[in-house]
């Protein structure tokens, strides 16, 4: 069985780290950089770095931050936000990261997501999903949680998968920042339904949560933002209880 990787999360406005509650109410967690240095010296799998007002403003990715934080971790490091063509993914790779997160230009655009698998492969390619439970059903959102479509999640999770993503990172907007637990459940659908690693994220807050995602969620990656940026959890620590738990990890 492949070990689990543990992910923490810089989101990224104005050059700082942020955290918010169901998206909103947005306070700083700290300098990027330094973040990232600590997670990679700790313990971490690996990295995502989003650029989380790039899409709403209209703008690409911040390069520079993305060479400075690269140039600081030995861990695979993926970049999101701002992401909307094969010149913007050249750029990125060339400034150290390893992947690239989509989201908000794949729904416009599916397209895209064979383009970038076919230039970069799949491996390199990462679409991140925002969805939130409305009615008992689960609906895609774009920029940043702003704005719904009219997409399933698991409808456009097995599209983006056919149209070559290599991962599948799933945002519960409903748990996002609420330390309430994973969406375990759809979850679990996603695991089921599609044969590409599925990275949870909305929910942590304590070391079960982990636990239960990857045995109830069957996710293959856990991604965390504000227990790790707060040293609520030390990742050291995290990957000890799921040792314990027989959960296989890298120690």
């Amino acid at each position: 069985m492949l070990a689990k990787r543990i992910v923490p999360c810089l989101d990224i406005k104005n050059g700082r780290t942020v955290k918010g509650v169901n998206f909103v109410d947005l306070r700083d967690a700290g300098d990027p950089v330094e973040l990232a240095k600590k997670y990679a010296e700790t313990g971490a799998d690996e990295l995502v770095f989003l650029d989380i007002s790039a899409t709403e403003e209209r703008r690409r990715t911040l390069v520079n931050l993305v060479r400075d934080v690269a140039a600081q971790v030995n861990i695979p490091f993926t970049v999101g936000g701002g992401i909307s063509s094969v010149e913007d993914v050249d750029i990125l790779l060339q400034n150290g990261a390893d992947k690239v997160s989509i989201n908000s230009s794949a729904v416009k655009r599916p397209q895209l997501v064979n383009e970038l698998s076919q230039k970069f492969g799949s491996q390199c390619v990462v679409v991140a999903i925002d969805a939130k439970k409305i009615d008992g059903e689960w609906i895609v959102h774009l920029v940043g949680g702003k704005v719904p479509t009219e997409l399933n999640l698991f409808d456009w999770a097995k599209e983006v998968e056919e149209r070559g993503a290599g991962e599948i990172l799933f945002t519960s907007m409903n748990n996002d920042g609420t330390k309430d637990g994973f969406a375990n459940e759809a979850l679990a659908r996603l695991s089921e339904e599609l044969n590409i690693p599925i990275i949870a994220s909305g929910g942590a807050g304590n070391m079960q949560h982990f636990v239960d995602t990857f045995k109830d969620g069957k996710a293959d990656a856990a991604l965390a933002a504000s227990v790790f940026h707060f040293q609520e959890i030390e990742i050291p620590d995290l990957k000890q209880e799921l040792k314990k738990q027989g959960i296989p990890v890298r120690l």
